[in-house]
């Protein structure tokens, strides 16, 4: 068994990374780093609660998971691996590409396993968009577009929405959108960005649009805190047909429902919200949704660590995601296209 330590018990630790470890064989749930004794003891009775310093030092602890603020990432991560772990970070990798980069040479350099928790590879509506792509029913892709739409008017309390680096909605579902973009399609010619801060309370931007050109084909990668009627959240248009996708993945909910990946239906989308599949002659079919499941992260985990598998997300892959954030700030700041060498 990989002894796993998870340091921070906010929404990531909680919802996303306990119940994951928990549920994949090869990993076992000993500690978690946090003040929130309380909630942990409901939760995870038998876990033992300390906090991050002592994880790092346990000589017994293979694994650091790290669910903690944006700002503390690469230092924590860096600590971590210093002290002979392998290493998962909940994205983003670091604050910025060149803060990525330190974090994994030193993985790199201690022979440690590190891994960037990029979970909406798993996501059952964009392994289907995948699938689709991959299987060329579309014929040539000329526009694809990835929208995460909130209808939240009121500022949510956290650091998430107080100026500071790593907060704001581009530095939240920035990484997720880009890094499926990037699987998808590859490196960018060029970004076009929009970015600004649209409720009248809002101190961090809480909408972006970045359009990502290749060439004859258009990436638009969107998401906004002001829209309550939600736009199609994946969408391919191609030379053979288009294929348009509502709603969001269900494992998010039900895992913050405090339901478990075991439980049954974890992962089954709702059949009422299957794409929907237009060929060129206008005929439309529904197209069942792949079953998400972000356990799949994990056990490439023990398997990075056990055989020597590459990780399931590699380091470069999250930093190249970080490196185009800051390409379409620079955009969103001059208003203009910017080109990517």
């Amino acid at each position: 068994m990989i002894r796993t330590g998870l340091i921070g018990y906010g929404l990531a630790g909680r919802a996303f990374h306990a119940p994951l470890i928990d549920a994949v064989e090869g990993l076992d749930l000993v500690a978690i780093g946090s003040s929130r004794a309380d909630e942990i003891a409901r939760d995870w009775p038998g876990t033992r609660v300390t906090d991050a310093e002592t994880i790092i030092a346990d000589p017994d602890i293979d694994l650091v998971v790290i669910a903690t603020p944006n700002t503390t990432h690469a230092s924590i991560a860096c600590a971590a691996i210093a002290a002979g772990k392998h290493v998962v970070i909940d994205k983003p990798i670091a604050l910025d590409a060149a803060e990525g980069a330190v974090v994994a040479a030193l993985a790199a350099d201690r022979k440690r396993v590190l891994g960037v928790f990029h979970n909406r590879r798993w996501d059952g509506d964009f392994l289907t968009m995948r699938q689709v792509l991959d299987r060329g029913t579309l014929g040539e892709v000329r526009l694809y577009e990835a929208r995460w739409d909130r209808f939240r008017p009121a500022i949510k309390p956290g650091w998430r929405e107080e100026p500071g680096p790593g907060s704001g909605l581009l530095a939240d579902l920035g990484p997720h959108l880009i890094d499926q973009a990037l699987l998808l399609f590859g490196a960018p010619q060029a970004i076009t960005a929009d970015v600004l801060a649209q409720r009248d309370a809002a101190q961090v931007d809480d909408y972006f649009e970045l359009t990502l050109d290749y060439g004859p084909m258009r990436a638009i990668l969107s998401a906004s805190t002001l829209v309550a009627a939600p736009r199609p959240r994946f969408a391919m248009h191609g030379t053979g047909g288009s294929l348009v996708k509502y709603g969001l993945d269900p494992q998010e909910a039900w895992l913050r429902d405090g339901r478990r990946p075991a439980d049954p239906g974890y992962g089954e989308d709702d059949p009422a919200l299957y794409a929907t599949l237009t060929d060129a002659a206008g005929t439309t079919t529904r197209v069942p949704t792949e079953r998400g499941d972000y356990r799949t992260f994990y056990a490439g985990i023990v398997r990075a660590i056990e055989e020597g598998a590459p990780p399931p997300v590699a380091p470069a892959d999250a930093i190249d995601a970080l490196r185009l954030i800051e390409i379409a700030r620079q955009s969103a700041a001059h208003g203009r296209r910017i080109a990517i060498g």
